[in-house]
């Protein structure tokens, strides 16, 4: 066993996972897994700088998740980041950062190392062998991996909730013409998806990050968050189609009376939701099968 610590810093949160991994046995066991929504990508769509309130509000969360890798005792840390910190022209004074609190430099990962990540993380532990398409909605960026055990095809495109609704979503609830303009930017990332990723062909779609396991929640009618009830879960097109209706059509406050969604989510997830669900129709598939395992956990066994 390696014991191990996994920081993914996103668009909109930070997450660490510290486990022990066995890599002969293929089996990781979770002692600390935790999401601090940090909006690091705050702006960066428009002014391509990253916030100096965004940037003080990751460090809070590394401090934070310094004395928990100290805790546990963890052997190997690696951080990684993804979309915003790619996109933003002051992404050196993140990095000086991170290096002072943690003692490691972020890894700033192209999408295509991304997707590999989220691909083994999510599918690891799934049963089978066919065609798997892995789609990992995250604030900034989406990404789709399609293959059996390995990765076969792979893109990263820049749709993710955050990014579109900083673009487009100004009303609340969101007016008709900002969802179409939503939609329109979809799809024209699904174009792009398609172009060199076969998303059509996969026997079944794994969905992950913050966007899908709230949807899940919601349309599983939890009351509060439970990751043992929605790690795994099915959840069929037309349940997404009406948790995003829905989604659409409330007020932020409305929105944040969902126990289920996070604080820092409730901005968001409308056009996390309807990524989703643009992607479901787009494939034609049924179902998506919900996974909390990701890219933390595609981290964790890269450092094993």
């Amino acid at each position: 066993m390696t014991r191990v610590a996994a920081v993914d810093c996103g668009t909109n949160s930070i997450r660490l996972l510290v486990a022990d991994t066995d890599p002969a046995t293929g089996e990781l066991t979770e002692l600390d897994r935790r999401m601090t929504i940090v909006r690091l990508g705050q702006g960066v769509d428009r002014t391509g700088r990253l916030a100096p309130e965004a940037l003080e509000r990751t460090f809070a969360a590394c401090r934070e998740y310094a004395e928990a890798i100290k805790a546990h005792g963890a052997e190997r840390i690696r951080f990684v980041a993804t979309s915003a910190s790619r996109d933003a022209e002051n992404r050196d004074d993140f990095a000086r950062g991170v290096l002072d609190i943690l003692g490691v430099e972020p890894e700033v990962i192209s999408g295509d190392q991304e997707a590999e990540f989220s691909f083994s993380g999510a599918t690891k532990e799934l049963p089978g062998h066919e065609e798997r398409l892995v789609v990992d909605i995250g604030g900034g960026s989406t990404e789709f991996v399609v293959g059996h055990e390995h990765v076969e095809a792979a893109r990263s495109v820049d749709i993710g909730c955050v990014r579109l609704t900083e673009r487009h979503i100004h009303s609340d609830p969101p007016a008709p013409a900002e969802v179409t303009a939503v939609r329109a930017d979809i799809a024209a990332a699904l174009d792009l998806a398609e172009e060199t990723v076969p998303i059509r062909e996969a026997q079944t779609l794994v969905g992950l990050a913050g966007s899908v396991t709230t949807v899940a929640a919601v349309a599983l009618g939890l009351e509060e968050y439970d990751s043992s009830a929605i790690h795994h879960a099915r959840i069929s097109r037309e349940q997404v189609a009406e948790v995003t209706h829905r989604l659409l059509s409330s007020t932020h406050d409305e929105r944040a009376a969902i126990p289920v969604i996070h604080p820092g989510r409730v901005d968001v997830i409308a056009a996390g939701a309807l990524v989703l669900l643009e992607i479901m129709e787009r494939i034609g598939i049924d179902e998506v099968v919900v996974s909390e395992h990701d890219i933390l956990d595609g981290i964790a066994w890269s450092i094993a």
